[in-house]
């Protein structure tokens, strides 16, 4: 009795582990999908990213003379944010995102 409760902990956790991989593997391919999608943004204006994602949810001013541009958004109660850098050329330099898979 006692090998075969051994047993069925062994798949059981084996099942577990496999499965978080899996969830894992997804969550990696949808963070890459992301960053390749907002890397399309590098070296545009500024209109067009408005054009796109509409008016900031927040405007963040660097040191640098820069400025972020912030978009919020939710989905399944988790909370999203895309990070745009502009220049003082109004053009896109860099880009981060949070949670958005």
């Amino acid at each position: 009795m006692k090998k075969t409760f051994n047993l069925l902990l062994i798949i059981c956790i084996s099942l577990f582990l496999n499965s978080c991989q899996t969830v894992s593997k997804k969550i990696d391919k949808n963070v890459e999908k992301e960053t390749e999608e907002l890397s399309r943004w590098l070296n545009q204006p500024e209109s067009e990213l408005k054009i796109v994602f509409g008016i900031p949810d927040k405007i963040e001013f660097t040191d640098k003379g820069t400025r972020k541009y912030i978009y919020i958004s939710k989905k399944l109660k988790i909370k999203c944010e895309r990070k745009f850098e502009i220049n003082s050329n109004n053009m896109i330099t860099g880009f981060s995102s949070k949670n958005c898979f």
